[in-house]
């Protein structure tokens, strides 16, 4: 189908907290969040750990050096001024990170309180016993009614429950939890408040949901992305250039009968490589996973934020996504010459174990239209009952002579012509009729002595969640092209399409479907992101280079996909975008002011190295600095506290406009590049004028 264009939707700031534990938070100078992070920064100087970044290990190894240095000559107070701001900078660089770290462990120790120590009611045949929650077992059933904590991950696969799960997302509004359908999963630490639910666990103890989110927000499961990585690559590529050049730059030196001291040598490399962006690296990527975590989205991997922020082709599953996903039945629709009574029987018998929403409410509306049906203990002691599959696209039961089975039209009219029946004429009326109203149609069928026959249409009302047309425009002013995923018939698929306003819609998908879908984007060089909380979509949110699972998905879903959204908001996906976009461009904005801001340090060193041999040089002097010691140590100084300067922005990012490439690309070289270059400028001139009043540096 062909886009729409719409009105655009106001944008959202990709600053604001989340609904569930974002809130206000302090600032990244806030006095007690310094004072919390400063130990955590001093014990990263540990080089075992700082060799992790070869820029700031450069530095650390450089104050060390000076520190020896002045420690022979105590009376060097230039010496002693430059270890000092050697030590900060690298001190600095560390406190920026551990800020980044400190947001992550408030978090966790949040969710610590969630994962307190539980009793279980494990089934034992037709019995319970109780055990820690600790001594449970993937595949373990256990009990929990109202009042209980739920003792581990795991699928509802007996009942209906409300529960309690503000501890883990944040939210204070209870959710139902059920059997069947993609509502069934719950997360270990949570509380059910009613009736009573028996769930199988799916995780071991220590690897549960709580679990991998604490050591993800804390960060000690952070893994450096793929992007974070190559940039780590050039920057030690341009740390071992400029090594050389200071290392081959003393014999010209003394050649010239200039030799610089060892300390003057090594204020030069640290001011030459770029520390900025290496002292300020690992807070951006820390500081992005973390504006995920406060919208309540978790991130299971780093690459998947990045890749969110790539993204060009959004799938999405129209149940429960763009649609509210409680589809009901509405009416019963019989062919001619049926009955609607004899319509109802039939639906509501294939429906009586099916434990999802549709087959209740078709349950419901059966009895509640033609009263609660008597039936015979015989009639269903020897029954086998069909269940439904993404494959088949259809349920129901086999009785002694009779047969019956309701699903997709399509799967259902090919079940009664393949048993030899007929389909009549106003089946494909009845079911049209439904589609082009936006509901689904379910066709009910029926085989006993008077042959295979379609008895008539279930409608099933579904419900576009309101906002999501304008959500979609601003993800097409993104440049994400939307793609609705459906197992509806083509004629509803189109309806709920154009209504919600998506670019393109793939109808009776299966899963293998999407699988190929998703294949051929990639295979276009697209990057896909998807949402989805069934079980039938885990093979796609594998496959998907970003996957969101929905919290109230199924654990199959969640396992898949490579995040998982705790306010199960797909359309919170654009805010993900966003976030991911966001990450990018902050990286690239730094990193262009950093390698920009060493012009600044050329202009303010090496005239103070060699305007005394090649007095030529002075014109370089630009900034009229006030003496060859003043300007190196200013270019240390200034070096040090810009990277103070940029932690705010390191942690808060670069916000995000929906733009062009191309815009965005001249906008930051503007910004970033020439406030790279005039900046420093500026800087190191008022450091000079404050140091040229201090005795002893002149």
């Amino acid at each position: 189908m062909s886009a729409v264009t719409h009105a655009p939707a106001p944008h959202q700031d990709t600053s604001g907290q989340g609904p569930g534990r974002g809130g206000p938070s302090e600032g990244p100078f806030d006095p007690t969040r310094l004072l919390r992070s400063l130990p955590d920064a001093i014990r990263k100087l540990d080089p075992r750990v700082m060799v992790k970044s070869p820029v700031m290990f450069v530095v650390l190894v450089g104050s060390v050096f000076t520190t020896v240095l002045a420690a022979l000559d105590p009376t060097d107070l230039f010496g002693w001024a430059i270890t000092g701001w050697l030590w900060l900078t690298t001190l600095f660089a560390n406190l920026a990170e551990a800020v980044a770290e400190g947001r992550g462990k408030a978090q966790a120790d949040t969710l610590r309180k969630a994962r307190t120590g539980t009793v279980a009611r494990r089934v034992v045949g037709p019995n319970e016993e109780r055990v820690p929650g600790t001594a449970l077992r993937v595949g373990d059933l256990v009990v929990c009614e109202a009042g209980d904590l739920v003792p581990g991950d795991g699928d509802v696969v007996e009942g209906v429950a409300s529960v309690d799960e503000s501890a883990i997302t944040g939210e204070s509004a209870p959710v139902i939890r059920e059997s069947g359908g993609d509502r069934s999963a719950v997360t270990g630490g949570t509380r059910v408040l009613s009736d009573r639910i028996v769930v199988r666990i799916t995780a071991k103890p220590g690897e549960t949901f709580v679990d991998r989110m604490i050591g993800l927000v804390e960060g000690a499961a952070r893994q450096k992305t793929p992007n974070e990585i190559a940039l780590n690559i050039l920057l030690a590529s341009l740390t071992a250039v400029f090594l050389l050049a200071v290392v081959t730059l003393q014999p010209f030196a003394a050649y010239a009968g200039r030799a610089q001291s060892m300390t003057v040598l090594t204020a030069l490399l640290v001011c030459l490589i770029p520390t900025t962006i290496g002292a300020l690296l690992s807070a951006i990527g820390i500081a992005g996973m973390d504006r995920l975590v406060r919208r309540n989205v978790l991130a299971l991997s780093g690459r998947a934020v990045e890749a969110a922020g790539d993204v060009s082709t959004l799938l999405l599953d129209k149940t429960g996504t763009i649609t509210l996903g409680s589809r009901q039945a509405a009416e019963f629709l019989p062919v001619e010459g049926v009955t609607e009574a004899e319509l109802a029987e039939a639906a509501e018998l294939s429906s009586l174990v099916d434990e999802t929403p549709e087959g209740r409410s078709i349950v419901a509306l059966a009895t509640e239209g033609h009263g609660p049906r008597e039936r015979p203990g015989e009639e269903l002691s020897g029954a086998t009952w069909v269940a439904f599959t993404a494959r088949t696209r259809m349920s129901g039961v086999d009785l002694a002579g009779r047969r019956v089975r309701k699903g997709a039209a399509r799967s259902v009219t090919a079940w009664v012509t393949g048993q030899g029946g007929v389909v009549p004429p106003d089946t494909q009326v009845l079911t049209d009729l439904v589609a082009t109203s936006g509901g689904t149609p379910l066709l009910v069928a029926v085989q006993d002595d008077r042959g295979a026959r379609v008895l008539g249409v279930v409608h099933l009302k579904d419900v576009v969640k309101p906002g999501m047309r304008e959500r979609f425009a601003e993800l097409r002013r993104m440049g994400i092209r939307t793609v609705m995923i459906t197992g509806d018939n083509p004629l509803t698929a189109k309806a709920i399409a154009q209504e919600a306003g998506v670019d393109d819609y793939l109808a009776e998908a299966t899963p293998e479907d999407k699988m190929a879908l998703i294949k051929r984007e990639q295979a276009g060089g697209r990057l896909v992101a998807m949402t989805g909380d069934g079980t039938n979509d885990a093979p796609a949110l594998a496959q998907a280079d970003v996957g969101v699972a929905m919290n109230t998905g199924t654990s199959a879903a969640k396992e898949a996909g490579n995040m998982v959204d705790l306010d199960s908001d797909p359309t919170k996906l654009i805010e993900i975008v966003a976030i991911g976009k966001q990450l990018l461009i902050t990286r690239g904005a730094l990193t262009t002011f950093s390698l920009a801001n060493d012009v600044a340090k050329y202009f303010a060193i090496i005239p103070a190295m060699f305007t005394a041999v090649y007095p030529g040089l002075d014109k370089l002097n630009i900034m009229d600095l006030s003496s060859p010691r003043t300007a190196i140590l200013s270019a240390v100084i200034f070096n040090a506290l810009i990277i103070v300067a940029l932690v705010p922005l390191a942690l808060k990012g670069v916000r995000y406009r929906p733009a062009g490439a191309d815009r965005m690309l001249r906008r930051n070289l503007a910004v970033y590049g020439l406030g790279g270059l005039v900046a420093p400028f500026i800087g190191i001139k008022i450091i000079d004028l404050a140091l040229s009043l201090v005795p002893g540096l002149r």
